[in-house]
């Protein structure tokens, strides 16, 4: 009896203290499941994405270079149509508690994690209520021709116009590979549903367990195709407040903690135990107008809202200074973006002259969903919609603040079923399209990205030329036609660009800051610097 509740005890430890090479990663909320095919958010993509996942192509970490993963190399065609994919082999699938494998990784298992999103017969196309985001928002099901098993190891891809940004596209979340095995398996003993949430990946980590809302841990693939981890053990320990995060890190509870809250810059700075790591973010935070929804229909009540909120005010006090006002959907560090474009500026007055032309003189009443959690793009969305509050009451306009936990937040967003939301986005691929089309874009109403549920005829007659013209400078006019768009009819009000951050222990060693905001762990190691 003594030694079974010694061992509970134990349980409780960190789990470092028992495991040197156990690396603990206090992240800010829990995946909203564990299929990166139906996620969208940054949250997901660290928990799920880079740790279980592949792709046939990936990006070089710390940066937007496309590299080889699971295809060895690829052709393309001179009309830009065909991509033939040349697969790796000997690529072994994880085993766990729930699924052996009996065979190694091949093409069959390329066609049925594409078909799944593509193909509205497969087996498993509506598991989950077949929604995927990104794969529909994108138009990959008209883009997408045709794929063709070749061989066990080669596929091709007939795309039915040309689009730039594909091979970039394939490198993004959405596009992981699933085991074809393990989903039949799944199928023989009526558990479809258990795909999204039990994974089985090719990735440099294996699931091993989550306990909801609190821990996630996983274990190093010994049979990894690339470089295996040098940590033994991942664990993700969820922690949605930031300063809980921060001494959690001073206590050695965790070794590494997503976003830090821009107040505790200074401090951490100051200690010689931490260290941290800064980049400038594709990122962009905004508050959206579902369009859809009366007064916010009327472009008058949009733009008077434009002018009622101080942007400027938000950087000061939640950014402590660590961001840039935002005036375009896109952030300075992508190309095409349009510096010519003036703002609206804060001005109370001009506010209430257009609330009046807009025959709400009176003001009216609203909501303002709030980030339930801190964001890169948004460290605090509470102190942020208390500010946006005072703002519109000043004007007339009088708003509750709702807000719900993350899961929920993005599920009822995606129905639109709010009026004024908080929300933000750091691109996956570097690309224009990636943000214009995935959040602005007609086909993104339906998908639940585009949260504004606005569609412009003008708008995305632009975005959707862009993708099908390969020169760059051709790409950028309309890239530059589609944000003066944007900014005439005012969808959104763009708040911010933050800069990005992360704190570590000084132990932690050969961690590389995505400008795509992923954090990849299967690099980490932990020894002390040498200085």
């Amino acid at each position: 009896m003594r030694l079974f509740k010694y061992l509970i005890f134990l349980s409780f430890l960190p789990l470092f203290s028992l495991h040197a090479k156990t690396f603990v990663y206090c992240s800010e909320g829990s995946p909203v499941a564990f299929n990166p095919q139906i996620t969208t958010d940054g949250t997901s993509n660290n928990a799920v994405s880079y740790t279980i996942y592949n792709r046939l192509v990936d990006f070089a970490p710390g940066s937007t270079e496309i590299i080889p993963s699971l295809a060895e190399s690829w052709e393309i065609s001179k009309d830009k149509l065909t991509y033939i994919f040349n697969l790796k082999k000997g690529v072994k699938f994880h085993k766990t508690k729930y699924f052996k494998p009996t065979r190694e990784f091949n093409a069959e298992d390329v066609l049925f994690s594409f078909n799944r999103q593509r193909d509205v017969l497969h087996p498993f196309h509506n598991i989950g209520g077949g929604l995927y985001e990104y794969f529909q928002s994108m138009e990959m099901g008209k883009l997408i021709k045709d794929i063709v098993k070749i061989n066990d190891y080669k596929i091709k891809i007939v795309l039915a116009y040309p689009n730039a940004p594909f091979l970039a596209n394939m490198a993004m979340p959405f596009m992981s590979i699933l085991s074809k095995e393990y989903g039949q398996h799944l199928i023989s003993k009526k558990d479809a549903d258990k795909i999204d949430h039990y994974p089985v990946g090719t990735g440099p980590f294996i699931f091993i367990r989550y306990i909801k809302d609190s821990q996630i841990r996983y274990k190093k693939n010994i049979d990894f195709f690339g470089t295996v981890p040098v940590i033994k053990n991942l664990v993700i320990s969820i922690t949605p407040d930031a300063n809980v995060r921060y001494q959690k890190l001073k206590t050695g509870e965790c070794h590494f903690i997503y976003n830090p809250a821009p107040s505790d810059l200074p401090s951490m700075k100051a200690n010689k135990k931490i260290k941290i790591v800064q980049g400038a973010g594709l990122n962009v935070s905004y508050l959206a107008f579902n369009t859809e929804k009366k007064p916010f229909n009327n472009k008058l009540v949009r733009l008077a809202i434009s002018h009622a909120l101080n942007k400027s005010a938000y950087i000061k006090a939640i950014y402590m200074g660590h961001a840039i006002v935002a005036k375009n959907p896109i952030p300075p560090g992508i190309w095409s973006y349009d510096d010519s474009i003036k703002d609206y500026k804060y001005n109370p007055k001009l506010a209430k002259e257009l609330l009046k032309k807009a025959g709400y003189e009176q003001g009216f009443e609203t909501e303002i969903w709030t980030l339930p959690i801190n964001r890169p793009y948004n460290p605090n969305g509470k102190k942020m919609g208390e500010m946006m509050q005072a703002d519109l009451a000043a004007v007339g306009i009088k708003a509750k603040l709702i807000t719900y936990d993350w899961a929920t937040y993005l599920s009822k967003a995606n129905k639109g079923e709010h009026s004024l939301i908080q929300m933000g986005w750091t691109g996956d691929n570097g690309d224009p399209d990636n943000f214009l089309n995935i959040l602005l874009g007609c086909a993104s109403i339906k998908t639940g990205s585009n949260l504004a549920r606005w569609c412009d005829k003008k708008f995305n007659s632009a975005i959707v030329k862009a993708i099908r013209e390969n020169d760059q400078k051709k790409r950028s006019i309309l890239y530059k036609k589609a944000q003066k768009i944007f900014k005439e009819e005012a969808p959104w009000v763009p708040i911010a660009h933050s800069v990005v951050y992360r704190a570590m222990l000084d132990e932690v060693q050969g961690y590389k800051l995505s400008p795509l905001g992923h954090d990849i762990f299967s690099t980490i190691k932990l020894e002390k610097s040498k200085k």
